[in-house]
């Protein structure tokens, strides 16, 4: 089985996002006075509420009519109970976003379809703010010093689910690593004030960008190592610190063929969705004003200052490559989701 995704899926997060041409007329007025409310799939403090604020605080300016944009937290089910409120329960009107996992594009294809209330493929994508390396790391005093061991000696890991679930699935499924998931945790907060109490050792599928933003602490006490990057594309600085990936690991073909398609969400790793009834003229006017915060001055300079990193990808291009995704070949699917069940 041949590498049949990775060129594709690096090659669908562009450099720079393009914006798309003014929306439609007949809408223009139509957010003056309104209130936008954006829904993050995770506990605050983490990295997808930092992600989701940070857009919901300069969005407004790019609508037309300038409407009010809030933001609320619905944890659980890594993104996937917000991501079945947005679709199902919340105005679909256009009105209400969804900051969801990026996860929540791929359960139903790949992951546990019974949390999934939604048609991933019906979803209006808005956007995804940052493309991201997901990485394990472990407490510095743990007996566990690098990946190799962890095929000898079990290592004891946090969960909320989403990529906090999925990537160590994968590493103990897939490549038979000795890995001890403890799940409820509501997100990556959670989970690292449980690494700070030694209640876990570590936890994996956490963004690099994330856990330096929330956490730099640990690195400049060097109070973690980071063992592992789960991506497809590697970070230039954790090469650098001699980070093995994944893949490196895989001893056939189609283990890396089920890692590659599980490591997709790291092309889109911050999604911003819509209901599938919302008018084509409204998502047309938030994936241009989505388009536009990714690029806005001030935007970046907030960024620059919580280390987080705007590289997004358009709604468009994430829109097409979910249907590409979920167009592979059934059998690939099937064995990734079997890779992906906690035994």
């Amino acid at each position: 089985m041949k590498h049949i995704f990775a060129g594709a899926l690096l090659a669908a997060a562009p450099a720079m996002l393009a914006v798309s041409s003014p929306a439609l007329a007949q809408d223009g007025d139509f957010y003056k006075g309104k209130t936008v409310r954006v829904v993050v799939g995770s506990s605050a403090g983490g990295g997808y509420d930092r992600y989701g604020r940070l857009i919901a605080r300069h969005i407004g300016k790019h609508i037309p009519g300038n409407p009010v944009v809030i933001v609320s937290n619905m944890p659980g089910a890594g993104g996937n109970i917000a991501a079945n409120y947005v679709y199902n329960v919340a105005e679909k009107d256009g009105t209400v976003m969804g900051a969801v996992g990026a996860g929540s594009a791929m359960d139903r294809l790949i992951g546990d379809r019974g949390r999934v209330k939604f048609d991933p493929l019906k979803i209006n994508y808005i956007g995804s703010a940052n493309a991201e390396v997901f990485v394990c790391v472990v407490r510095s005093d743990s007996p566990i010093k690098n990946f190799e061991q962890v095929f000898e000696q079990e290592l004891a890991l946090g969960s909320s689910g989403g990529t906090t679930r999925d990537m160590p699935l994968l590493l103990k499924n897939a490549l038979g690593a000795k890995i001890r998931l403890f799940s409820g945790y509501k997100g990556t907060n959670e989970m690292a004030l449980a690494v700070e109490r030694n209640e876990i050792q570590g936890l994996c599928g956490f963004g690099w960008t994330s856990i330096l933003s929330q956490r730099p602490q640990w690195f400049e006490q060097k109070f973690v190592r980071v063992l592992l990057q789960q991506t497809i594309k590697t970070d230039p600085d954790l090469d650098k610190m001699g980070v093995p990936a994944s893949l490196s690991f895989a001893k056939t073909p189609e283990q890396r063929a089920m890692l590659e398609l599980a490591y997709a969400q790291g092309v889109f790793t911050r999604p911003f969705m819509a209901a599938p009834e919302v008018p084509a003229a409204r998502v047309k006017i938030l994936r241009d004003a989505f388009a536009k915060t990714l690029t806005d001055p001030q935007a970046l300079a907030e960024a620059g200052k919580q280390r987080l990193v705007l590289s997004g990808m358009s709604g468009e291009e994430l829109q097409a490559m979910v249907r590409r995704l979920y167009a592979l070949d059934p059998a690939l699917h099937e064995k990734t989701r079997a890779a992906l069940e906690y035994k």
